[in-house]
């Protein structure tokens, strides 16, 4: 099973919107952000891996390096 995020920070924090499950965590540091991700899929899909079921999370963000101008995602 494959769980998907967007992850976006608003300068302050590091926040995580499940877009085919119902989680939302936010952290102080990207690192943080992941760690309490795999926290939050593991206890909302609790009783898929006990069966055995595997779970990965697919996050995707933008991150800015410098300069330039940002433009949307193709």
């Amino acid at each position: 099973m494959i769980i998907k995020f967007e992850v976006y920070t608003d300068g302050k924090c590091w926040c995580a919107r499940g877009i085919n499950a119902d989680i939302f965590t936010c952290s102080d540091s990207l690192d943080n952000l992941v760690e309490e991700l795999r926290d939050a899929a593991a206890c909302h899909f609790e009783e898929e891996l006990k069966k055995g079921k595997p779970l990965t999370l697919a996050i995707h963000t933008r991150i800015k390096v410098a300069g330039g101008t940002e433009t949307a995602p193709d």
